[in-house]
């Protein structure tokens, strides 16, 4: 299967086209990433702590009744 020259062809073609695609495919990716670490890096640590408390108050496990 390997020595099929048809094949060994369109495997680089493949690898080719897969690895030039990675870097444009990332790149929205790594851009949203950032920005997000500047709008978290943005907010004071004791803002993001009372938020955290709100979300963790709001979404807390019910009790579980024991009998």
């Amino acid at each position: 299967m390997l020595r099929n020259p048809v094949f060994r062809w369109s495997l680089l073609a493949a690898v080719l086209i897969v690895i030039g695609a990675w870097p444009a495919a990332v790149a929205p990716i790594a851009l949203a990433g950032a920005g997000l670490a500047v709008v978290i890096g943005a907010i004071p640590g004791p803002v993001l702590l009372l938020a955290g408390l709100v979300v963790w108050l709001k979404h807390r496990p019910a009790p579980v009744a024991t009998a």
